[in-house]
């Protein structure tokens, strides 16, 4: 959906200002030659990415004209890029490049472009045309991008909602889904990249959303133009989209880069499991506490907690919060940790250790009625918590007895 493209600023600048002093009569005249199609185009190995893209193609055979209007830019050299990402103050903008341009980017990492052209009158042609022109002047071109509500996606079909003479009815499918599942479908084959989203997104991001919502998607978009019809009165109905076709079809003998390996973050999740396990046995049988162990493992979970809290406090990303990982991620672990060794050496009793040995076990044994869905990886590194919480416990016992 994310996706940075080059274009020449002082070629397309000329070329707006011509446009603008053009007579609209001229213009006018060359409406039958004019066709506006929106772009659907595939995904790709990077995480930016994974969810497809969306652009509107505008083509004037008459003058010559074949360019693209994409709402998807950003750049990543804008002074502090990801501080302003986490924060959820990422700025996107409309730029325009030439459609041969445009089919090079896609073609080079062989994603398909689909192609939807709109069955629009020749006045809402007009109009989207300088609706487009209008938005990529300097003062109106920038926006603050929300990856569910105002997209490179929505904003393409909010324009042709704007300046249909009539109504549109999306005839889709009403099948109960969630952002969440969503994203799952598109970060199948990237499990890391799925486990990171998983642990950024909230509650919020598993509630039922409505058919016009699951179009922050390019892809549910080009289904629900697919069968949408337009009424512009007098019982006038036709379908949105005129013709549809392949522009770039994808090579499937083409290696595409994954992320799936040995190495997923369940099975990471288990292995460090497993090695909790083992240093646990080891140090009962040797009547030891590995800290080094252990100021590893708590201060991870302290710092993803720490950045769980600041997305759920701070961060203007949507559905982010609440997010009830935070009773196993959270900042407290990082001075729990040195608390709880504290208490193993001095013989103090060890609060911290039983208060997160009860949170993990009631968390864990109530993971299916809480209205939130989990990365499977949570389980295991919960357990790892959990395993090293008892294990501090039951020192604090042992100690005490002697």
């Amino acid at each position: 959906m994310k996706y940075i493209y080059r274009m020449n600023g002082i070629r397309y600048t000329l070329f707006i200002i011509g446009m603008l002093l053009l007579s609209p009569m001229v213009h006018a005249k060359g409406q039958d030659s004019v066709r506006i199609s929106i772009l659907t185009c595939a995904s790709g190995s990077e995480i930016y990415e994974l969810f497809g893209h969306t652009a509107i193609r505008y083509q004037n055979k008459a003058k010559g004209e074949d360019i693209v209007f994409n709402y998807g830019m950003f750049n990543f050299n804008a002074p502090h890029f990801i501080w302003r990402y986490i924060k959820g103050e990422t700025y996107y903008e409309l730029g325009v490049m030439d459609y041969r341009n445009f089919m090079q980017e896609y073609e080079a990492r062989n994603s398909s472009v689909y192609q939807q052209t709109l069955s629009l009158i020749p006045i809402e042609k007009k109009a989207l045309y300088w609706a487009l022109i209008k938005n990529y002047q300097p003062e109106h071109r920038v926006y603050l991008y929300n990856f569910f509500y105002d997209n490179c996606s929505t904003r393409p079909r909010d324009k042709v909602e704007n300046i249909v003479k009539g109504n549109i009815n999306y005839r889709m499918d009403d099948e109960v889904m969630t952002f969440r599942e969503i994203v799952h479908q598109f970060t199948k084959g990237h499990p890391w990249s799925q486990f990171g989203i998983d642990l950024c997104l909230g509650s919020e991001a598993d509630k039922p959303i409505s058919s016009r919502q699951k179009m922050f998607s390019p892809y549910y978009l080009k289904d629900a133009l697919t069968t949408a019809l337009v009424s512009r009165g007098k019982g006038s109905v036709e379908s949105l989209v005129s013709n549809a076709s392949f522009l770039y079809k994808s090579d499937p003998n083409q290696n595409r880069d994954l992320e799936e390996s040995l190495f997923s973050p369940v099975v990471c999740g288990f292995i460090l499991l497993f090695i909790t396990m083992v240093v646990s046995y080891v140090g009962i049988k040797k009547n030891r506490i590995y800290w080094g162990f252990d100021i590893a493992l708590f201060g991870l979970a302290g710092i993803a907690g720490c950045i769980l809290t600041f997305l759920a406090c701070f961060s203007l990303h949507p559905a982010v919060s609440p997010n009830f990982l935070i009773f196993i991620f959270h900042p407290f672990h990082l001075i729990g940790v040195a608390y709880m060794i504290w208490c193993v050496k001095t013989n103090h009793k060890d609060f911290y250790s039983v208060a997160n040995f009860v949170i993990l076990t009631l968390f864990l044994w109530s993971t299916e009625a809480m209205p939130q869905q989990f990365n499977q990886a949570v389980i295991p590194l919960a357990l790892c918590l959990l395993v090293r919480s008892g294990i501090y416990i039951l020192f604090t016992i042992l100690k005490k007895n002697k």
